[in-house]
């Protein structure tokens, strides 16, 4: 029984979200390793930009070394993924010490991001986008 509550005590889980996109963080005292759907992130998401995004929540609170993150990534494309990897991580720190919330929250990025895509209208090409006008 002992061991069980230890093992809460060093792990806590979120779940964050980006348009289509969901991901399943977990995050353990560790070496500093981010792993998503059993990859290296680095090899997950190939540039820098999205690499950045998901090591936001780390680098504003100062804990790139010493926490280990497990994720587990679904729905929506890279940079949907990548946001959602971003606002896990950010709720699962914010469970496993709740003194970083102000720091993320400041940051914004404890927010779930509303955007998404628009839906198609009926008599338009797309959403917004209308038949080309012709005179003759």
């Amino acid at each position: 029984m002992s061991t069980q509550t230890k093992k809460s005590d060093s792990m806590s889980r979120a779940v964050g979200r980006r348009k289509k996109a969901a991901a399943r963080v977990r995050i353990t005292t560790g070496k500093g390793n981010i792993v998503v759907n059993d990859k290296d992130y680095k090899v997950y998401f190939p540039t820098k930009i999205l690499q950045d995004k998901v090591l936001s929540p780390l680098v504003v609170t100062s804990k790139e070394t010493g926490i280990d993150v497990s994720v587990k990534v679904a729905g929506g494309g890279p940079a949907g993924q990548a946001g959602a990897v971003r606002h896990g991580i950010a709720r699962a720190l914010v469970e496993w010490n709740e003194e970083l919330k102000p720091a993320l929250k400041a940051e914004g990025l404890m927010t779930r991001d509303p955007r998404a895509k628009e839906r198609k209208k009926p008599g338009l090409h797309k959403a917004r986008r209308a038949h080309q006008w012709r005179k003759r």
